[in-house]
């Protein structure tokens, strides 16, 4: 299984927003959905950094996921641009293959 993960830092008065918007069942969660190979996300919330989130995204392969970015680029890339004024830093961490993990 493919993870891939993001760190956010959310902007102070948009965080009940960003909760909601990269949430398991957020935005991008239904977005990601309408893909095969799609496995789930989890928000995770730094308890010592207001504001800090990290975001794993599954997918069954890199494939999967490679597959995803090519035929929803465009949907993808407006909902990122609508989701800038969220945050104020995004970075991606990486992306981690688990052998063998379902």
């Amino acid at each position: 299984m493919l993870h891939v993960l993001w760190r956010f830092r959310a902007r102070a008065e948009k965080v009940d927003e960003f909760r909601r918007v990269y949430a398991g069942d957020g935005d991008w969660a239904r977005l990601f959905a309408r893909a095969p190979g799609y496995r789930g996300t989890e928000l995770l919330e730094d308890v010592d950094g207001p504001r800090t989130f990290v975001v794993i995204d599954r997918w069954e392969s890199r494939e999967a996921y490679e597959r995803f970015r090519s035929e929803f680029s465009v949907e993808y890339v407006a909902l990122d641009e609508a989701c800038c004024e969220l945050t104020e830093e995004e970075t991606e961490i990486g992306r981690f293959w688990s052998p063998g993990a379902d």
